[in-house]
This record gives structure tokens, C-alpha cells and sequence, in this order.
């Protein structure tokens, strides 16, 4: 055996342990690491307004907190506000629902020639299986419930409190950064964090304006309707519709259909359908033109990174992807050497033969004048392109 051998044994099996040991211990902190990423970009999406308030002699932490502490009043009074709203509107649809269930029975026996009674349902429904069922999975699973929100109380902390670290000290990070880099590559990383900071802050422009919109859509086709609480509606369909990626459209559309059902049935499907007409104008119309126009990348690199950030995280990907995306061609776009492009027809999008010309430069006039010709007949005749051409 060659006396190397054993020593490379060992050191490829401590590589693959090493490996191991690594893959392990990042599937456990894919969770942890997936909240600093969220925190990164929310510190980005707060920086300008802590940076301004700071210029004007504020200290940078109590301006951060300050910023925080609007966002919170902010949300808090949205989501107090909506849960009153909410629970009222489902105790006057319990109490409307026996008049529901005769107005649906009375349809269904005039118009498919029925003999049903409300007792005879309401009894199907009580004694059915799959009714029995989902009590006895609801009770089993309030703990499941409990801990996932306790899950997600604990991880939104967890994300405001990474953000405002990184939000009040930007400066110090930025100089911890730069204290591990060479000269020549400090002033490119000061220029992406500056470029990150542009382009997160195009991107939540981009969607508030888009939030602004739905809402204002949903809030007149809710007072045609004359459901109650349109205004409070609307600006729950604009937000969540908006900020919460995948599910926010459904989840954004399923409230005022809960509500306009308690006005009249027929309404909740108005409401649908235009949910669904509206979302795929947003999708395809409205959401590429605004987001390219802000965050300055194109409709179909915008879709095709809001798809791949759906691939590999999930709705945090989706999130994020654009402003990334962003960030990461503006920075590589000043590394990227262009030329004046030629003046060709092709260019501009047109063919070289259209309707029989030729938009090619004139060629040389294949005939050339004799000795002692008529110069006047020269000058009048025509320039004939070459066939070969």
C-alpha cells in the first residue's frame, strides 16, 4: 500500500463528514436564515426614511424606532379595525342564515321542482358524517393551531428585530463590510447597498401604487353594489392583495364575497368575477408596466423572477425576487461593455425587401457611360439594382 494512501483515506472521508455536518446544519437554519433575509430587505425598504431623519440630528436608533412604531400603529389600527368590522358581520349572518337557506331552498324547488323544507336540510347537515368529522379534526387540532401562531408570533419578532438591528446600524455594518474588503472593492460594495436601497424602495413603491389602485377599483364596484364597509374593504383588498404573495388575492377577495353574501348571494358572485377579471389585468397589463417602470427591469424578467423566487422559497422568494433581481442588473450593468449599435434597418425591427424595394443603400448604377454618350441621357436614367443583390 503507497504510504499516501491512508492520508488521502482519511482526509476525503473528514471532506465528506465535513460536508455532511454542513448540509445538516443548514437544513436547521434554512428557517433562521430565510428571517435575516426578510429582515435585510425591510431594513432596505426603512433606510431612506431613517436615513432622512437622522441627517436632521435624530439618533439613528430612536428615528428607527420611531419608523417601526408608525408601521406597527399603523397595522394594529387596520387589523382592530377589520376584526370589528369582521365579527359583526358574521353574528348578522347567523342570525340571517335561516333566511339565506329559505331563499336558496325556494329556488331550488321552483326551478328544478324540488319538495325540500329547511328542517329536512338543516337535519342533513347536523346528523352528516363528513360534518362530524371536521368537529372532531377542529378539536384535535386547536393545539396544531395554537402553536402554529405561537410559530408565527415568534418569527415575526424575530424579523423586526433583525430589521431594526440592521436599520440602526446600517453605518456600523457597512463599515464591518468594508473593514474585510480591499480599497479597490470597497466603494463597489458601498455602491450595491446603495443600489439595494433604490431598487427595494421602486419595488414598495411600485406595489403601494398597485395597492392604491385595487383598492380604489373594489371600493366603487362595492358601493354599486351598496355592500357595507366598502372603504374598509377596499383597502384590505389593496394591501393584502398586494404584500402577501400567492395566496393575498384569494385571501383579499374572500371578505368582501363573505360580505356582499350578506347583502344578497347573487352579489358574492359579482364580486368573484370581478376578482378574478381584475387580477388577470393586473397580472398581465397593469403589475409588469408599473414594476418595470419603477424597479427598471423588463415585464417578462419582473414575471420570470417573481416564478423562480416562487421555486426556491416560497412566497418569501416571491417577495423579494424582484427588487433582487433589480438590484443584482443595475450593479452588473456597470461591468457590462456597450457599443453604438449600426445603423441597420433590421434593427429597428424592419425588412430588408418591403413591397418590392429595396431599403438596402442605393448600389452603384450597373451601367457605366460609354465614351462620347449623350451625358443628359445618362443623367436620366434610372439606377436599376444589381439582380445579384
Amino acid at each position: 500500500m503507497p504510504a499516501w494512501l491512508p492520508r488521502a483515506m482519511v482526509l476525503a472521508l473528514a471532506l465528506y463528514a465535513c460536508f455532511r455536518l454542513g448540509s445538516w446544519a443548514f437544513d436547521q437554519l434554512i428557517g433562521l436564515l430565510i428571517n435575516i433575509l426578510i429582515a435585510f430587505f425591510l431594513a432596505l425598504a426603512i433606510e431612506p426614511a431613517v436615513s432622512r431623519m437622522s441627517a436632521r440630528g435624530m439618533r439613528r436608533g430612536l428615528a428607527t424606532f420611531l419608523v417601526f412604531l408608525v408601521v406597527l400603529i399603523a397595522a394594529a389600527g387596520f387589523v382592530a379595525l377589520l376584526g370589528s368590522m369582521l365579527a359583526g358581520q358574521i353574528v348578522d349572518m347567523v342570525e340571517e342564515f335561516p333566511k339565506y337557506l329559505d331563499s336558496v331552498i325556494n329556488w331550488t324547488n321552483q326551478n328544478f321542482h324540488t319538495d325540500l323544507s329547511r328542517v329536512e336540510v338543516q337535519d342533513s347537515l347536523l346528523h352528516s358524517d363528513w360534518l362530524q368529522k371536521y368537529v372532531r379534526n377542529s378539536a384535535t387540532g386547536v393545539l396544531d393551531v395554537s402553536t402554529t401562531v405561537l410559530g408565527g408570533l415568534f418569527r415575526l419578532l424575530t424579523i423586526f428585530l433583525f430589521s431594526f438591528y440592521f436599520a440602526a446600524d446600517g453605518p456600523r455594518l457597512r463599515r464591518a463590510l468594508c473593514s474585510v474588503l480591499p480599497p479597490a472593492r470597497q466603494a463597489e460594495a458601498l455602491r450595491a447597498w446603495e443600489i439595494a436601497v433604490d431598487k427595494t424602495g421602486g419595488y414598495l413603491y411600485s406595489r403601494g401604487l398597485m395597492a392604491l389602485i385595487s383598492g380604489i377599483a373594489h371600493y366603487i364596484l362595492l358601493v354599486i353594489l351598496g355592500v357595507p364597509y366598502a372603504p374598509a374593504l377596499a383597502v384590505w383588498v389593496g394591501l393584502v392583495s398586494q404584500f402577501i404573495p400567492t395566496i393575498g388575492t384569494y385571501l383579499a377577495g374572500a371578505l368582501p364575497m363573505l360580505i356582499a353574501f350578506t347583502v344578497d348571494p347573487w352579489y358574492a358572485l359579482w364580486v368573484l368575477g370581478f376578482v378574478v377579471i381584475y387580477q388577470q389585468f393586473e397580472n398581465y397589463g397593469l403589475q409588469p408596466k408599473l414594476t418595470s417602470k419603477t424597479v427598471d427591469i423588463h415585464p417578462a424578467v419582473a414575471f420570470g423572477s417573481v416564478i423562480a423566487g416562487t421555486a426556491l422559497m416560497g412566497a418569501v422568494g416571491a417577495l423579494i425576487a424582484i427588487p433582487a433581481v433589480a438590484t443584482l442588473q443595475a450593479f452588473l450593468g456597470a461591468y457590462v461593455k456597450r457599443y453604438d449599435v449600426t445603423d441597420d434597418p433590421r434593427v429597428h425591427g424592419r425588412h430588408l425587401w418591403r413591397r418590392g424595394e429595396s431599403v438596402l443603400p442605393q448600389l452603384r448604377r450597373v451601367a457605366t457611360r460609354a465614351p462620347g454618350s449623350d451625358g443628359d441621357a445618362d443623367a436620366e436614367r434610372p439606377n436599376v439594382p444589381d439582380p445579384r443583390a
